[in-house]
């Protein structure tokens, strides 16, 4: 599920930038965000639509996967659309990637490989308590706070690797939230007693209230997104998203969740390796990238 995720994420993301690329062409007079109102416009653009579509059956596989395995697995696998969307690109736009771009993809997809083969001895799945969920939901709003004043500021104040990462760790928390409302409505019987009228108003409120901020920050990291594949190549996007939306899952699902807690020394420490090697190349591939090197020498 988690590996189809990532095919159609790679597919959808493609298709959703090269409609802002058109959009940004037409309307945005070189400008590299995007505006609400433009955002409203890309609506109806087919290509966009598909994209859109196609990005939402991702998550789908993506919310499914997570039903299935613990967030510290599911996550990191999606790293492959790095890949798939690093091929996409390059064909479409007949951009021949340099030796430091496929360096820098490499250090990613090495590193969360890495990542997902020792997370597959360790992880466990513990229940998610009212403790545990208060920690994330704190986070989580302060964190959608933040980026709400971003998103009120206006875009053309920030720089391109605002977004991706903004987009990266919204999305880090949409994972996390939806595996905290998928097992305590599922999995801790908090979808039938809501049925049946037999509350318990502490907890299942504490689930609304996550189930909303999933949502807060679902459209937030969406805006995010398509100010990202504006600023940049799609490749470069996936990169961000592919890396950060899963170190900030994984470390929730590491801290709070205790989804490794029987892991040993040795393996958290290469969870610190492998997390810091993916973020490297990242860092390295929004510097070298022969489509932003040839934006910045314009």
């Amino acid at each position: 599920m988690a590996l189809l995720s990532a095919v159609a994420l790679a597919i959808g993301a493609q298709l959703q930038n090269d409609a802002v690329g058109i959009q940004k062409k037409a309307a945005l007079s070189g400008r590299s965000h995007v505006s609400f109102r433009q955002l409203l416009d890309l609506l109806k653009h087919p290509r966009w639509i598909t994209g859109l579509a196609i990005s939402a059956f991702a998550l789908i596989l993506q919310f499914t996967a997570l039903l299935l395995a613990p967030l510290i697995l599911v996550q990191p696998i999606g790293a492959i659309a790095l890949v798939i969307t690093s091929v996409l690109n390059a064909r479409i736009t007949k951009t021949k990637l340099n030796a430091a771009s496929m360096y820098a993809i490499a250090l990613c997809t090495a590193g969360l490989g890495a990542f997902v083969v020792m997370a597959h001895q360790v992880a466990v799945e513990p229940e998610i308590d009212d403790n545990n969920l208060l920690l994330i939901l704190g986070l989580a709003i302060s964190l959608i706070a933040i980026f709400s004043y971003i998103f009120f500021s206006g875009a053309s104040k920030f720089r391109p690797l605002t977004f991706i990462i903004g987009a990266g760790v919204l999305y880090g928390f949409v994972a996390t939230l939806t595996k905290v409302v998928i097992k305590r409505l599922f999995y801790q019987d908090g979808f039938n007693r809501m049925v049946s009228g037999n509350i318990e108003w502490e907890t299942d409120s504490l689930t609304v209230l996550a189930l909303l901020s999933m949502l807060a920050a679902a459209f937030l990291g969406g805006w995010f997104v398509q100010n990202a594949y504006a600023s940049g190549p799609p490749d470069l996007v996936i990169a961000g998203l592919t890396v950060i939306d899963p170190l900030i899952a994984v470390s929730i699902g590491v801290v709070i969740l205790n989804e490794a807690m029987n892991a040993p020394w040795p393996i958290m420490l290469g969870f610190l390796g492998s997390g810091a090697m993916a973020v490297m190349g990242v860092y390295l591939l929004s510097k070298v990238h022969p489509q932003v090197t040839a934006t910045a020498s314009k």
